[in-house]
């Protein structure tokens, strides 16, 4: 078993032992089910085949040639690609192409070419809206009051699936704060379940708080170095967005 298989399987046990851990009132769909997305960026094509044939399906990038380039040499696994971070209008098309989730629309433009580029062939794309939790000003995601509008207009758009809401917090290793904003987005996403919008995801948690991110009702949690080790280099040179 490599250190990567190790890791992936202790991560999945400590997301089993938060489940646990949380309440019931925090359980924002169904089954109360916790997707782990393994976070591939910067690591080869090697490293994402060996988490693959330990069981991990769903892997999450960043930077759109590199993730092509791996999916070109992956393509005789059944990996679920999930795009994670800001996009650039210029690249929604081969995103909407290549991808069955995207984290981080916070621009009706950017959700309108994807949704035009989308092919109709394909599933509806899965997406979940970034939000800026924190308030930071060098943060990608729409404020949290400006959320409800553009809600009310990307969940019009035929070839997206609205799944919910995305973040990533402002980095601390203070608990309590940590808790309070996982509880906004929960509280934001409750806020437009009960105006009848159809969302049950909550993509929240990395590598360095994903167990709290877990108790306080996240369902999709990003994971990468806890997986996969310390970020090797970029393979491409290439804009992350």
């Amino acid at each position: 078993m490599n250190i990567s298989t190790q890791r992936l399987q202790a991560v999945k046990a400590d997301i089993e032992k938060a489940l646990t851990k949380r309440g019931t009132q925090h359980i924002v769909n169904q089954d109360g089910h916790v997707t782990l997305v393994a976070v591939s960026k910067t690591q080869s094509a090697d490293k994402v085949r060996e988490a693959y044939q330990a069981g991990q399906t769903a892997f999450g990038e960043n930077y759109l040639q590199e993730a092509l380039n791996k999916q070109v040499a992956l393509a005789d696994l059944a990996i679920e690609w999930h795009f994670i971070g800001p996009i650039q209008s210029n690249k929604t098309q081969p995103i909407a192409q290549h991808f069955s989730w995207v984290h981080g629309v916070d621009r009706l433009k950017v959700a309108q070419r994807l949704n035009d580029a989308r092919p109709a062939a394909l599933h509806p794309l899965q997406i979940c809206l970034q939000v800026n939790i924190s308030g930071e000003s060098t943060k990608s995601g729409i404020a949290p009051d400006a959320l409800a509008e553009l809600v009310k207009t990307v969940s019009t758009l035929p070839k997206l699936k609205l799944r919910g809401l995305m973040s990533i917090p402002e980095p601390t290793d203070d608990e309590a704060l940590q808790r309070q904003q996982f509880q906004q987005m929960r509280h934001l996403l409750n806020a437009l379940v009960k105006q009848g919008y159809a969302m049950d995801t909550l993509s929240m948690g990395m590598s360095g708080d994903y167990q709290i991110a877990i108790e306080e009702g996240a369902t999709i949690v990003r994971i990468g170095s806890a997986i996969f080790g310390a970020r090797p280099a970029k393979i491409t040179l290439e804009d992350p967005h």
